[in-house]
């Protein structure tokens, strides 16, 4: 990440907008945006090796569920955060994760400029990818600031997405299962 193109960037936005980027106020503005891209923007790292690795000695064959996540990712189209939970399920093939490293891949995904619906689709596939297991689910539930301080002034619309992989696409039941879990029965 270019620090310094970043600084450059944002205090030419400043005076296209009409302000004065030396003013006291601001003066420091360029390398705090700076700084929190770096953070914000950290998804478009490479993956650190093995985000999602099954636990040795350990298996399953039954829904293992992570629910209600807290995240917050950046809407490509007009760099506004949007803010929500996700609810991540899959069923293994026998390998398991970490609980943590499925809230790590989503806190990684989320971390670069998105959609809430490729977000979604990404981390079912990098669970399917990882593990192989027998299928996984993602819902996606979020606020996005796009549509509350701008052009349509919709606050508190809520966008929900979902990915839906494998035992959960081909049996309606492992599907209502985890709906029910999450309390999204009316989806």
């Amino acid at each position: 990440m270019d620090l310094e193109k970043i600084k450059k960037a944002v205090a030419l936005f400043l005076e296209g907008i009409g302000e004065d980027p030396g003013r006291p106020g601001l003066v420091k503005t360029p390398e705090r945006v700076a700084r929190m891209c770096e953070e914000i923007f950290s998804g478009l790292e490479p993956a650190p090796e093995e985000m999602l690795r099954p636990i040795e000695g350990e298996s399953h064959d039954e829904m293992v569920l992570l629910k209600d996540i807290p995240f917050h990712s950046v809407c490509e189209h007009h760099l506004l955060p949007f803010i929500g939970k996700a609810h991540i399920a899959y069923i293994p093939e026998g390998k398991i994760v970490g609980l943590s490293d499925l809230a790590k891949a989503l806190e990684y995904l989320a971390k670069r400029p998105q959609v809430q619906e490729r977000l979604t689709a990404q981390l079912a596939d990098m669970i399917m990818d990882a593990i192989r297991p027998r299928g996984a689910m993602v819902i996606i539930d979020a606020e996005h600031l796009c549509m509350n301080m701008r052009g349509i002034k919709k606050p508190g619309s809520r966008t929900v997405t979902s990915a839906v992989r494998g035992i959960f696409r081909s049996r309606a039941t492992t599907r209502e299962e985890m709906l029910a879990l999450v309390g999204k029965r009316d989806l």
